[in-house]
């Protein structure tokens, strides 16, 4: 079975985020005023796997060794399977 996964990163409160405090001040000089802002990066792609749960078990152990940093980083993972039916009538 083909699953679609979304990994959403983002940094853990209280580390500084340089990308954030630029929008911030950028959005400060065309006139906006914007507190807390908060950057995340999201990485999609899709596994053929039996089934969800080995297929959140792997990409947390990517997340832990690749995709993220976990001292600084909070990461969310979306399992979601494909539609396997093409919907046509044979």
């Amino acid at each position: 079975m083909i699953f679609d996964v979304e990994v959403k990163i983002t940094l853990k409160d209280g580390m500084l985020n340089p990308e954030a405090s630029t929008i911030e001040r950028s959005l400060a000089l065309l006139g906006y005023s914007v507190n807390n802002t908060k950057t995340s990066d999201t990485i999609k792609f899709s596994m053929d796997e039996e089934d969800r749960e080995k297929v959140r078990s792997e990409v947390e152990d990517m997340c832990e060794r690749l995709l993220c940093n976990p001292v600084i980083h909070n990461y969310k993972i979306t399992v979601i399977p494909q539609e396997t039916s093409c919907g046509c009538s044979k």
